[in-house]
């Protein structure tokens, strides 16, 4: 069974920083990119951050150069390093798998997505 787990979220002041983790299981972790998304109240999802199993990464704009993608095949894990973090951070936090090794930032190319964590960057 795919399963994709998230962990690391919580309340940060605005400035500070947060590692999430993503913790995959029932597939070939090397053989799928994995994408970060997120969903603020009242907003539809949006992309944030996206790795290929080539190595290559991206970053949406609203996050570039705040934010740090990783990912360690020995454990199954990506990780998403936040920092810098302002009150727009604020939403839920999904990690995804895409149905290839290359990394996409359209949602509809991940099949199994992770339930979420709370990630909220007070003022």
């Amino acid at each position: 069974e795919v399963q994709l787990v998230e962990s690391g979220g919580g309340l940060v002041q605005a400035g500070g920083s947060l590692r999430l983790s993503c913790a995959a299981s029932g597939f070939t972790f090397y053989r799928h990119a994995i994408g970060w998304f997120r969903q603020a109240p009242g907003k539809e999802r949006e992309g944030v951050s996206f790795i290929s199993r080539d190595g290559s990464t991206y970053y949406e704009d609203p996050v570039k150069g705040r934010f740090t993608i990783s990912s360690d095949n020995a454990k199954n894990t990506v990780y998403l390093r936040m920092n810098s973090q302002k009150p727009e951070d604020t939403a839920v936090y999904y990690c995804a798998r895409s149905n290839s090794r290359l990394y996409s930032v359209v949602p509809r190319w991940y099949d199994y997505w992770g339930p979420g964590t709370q990630v909220t960057a007070s003022s």
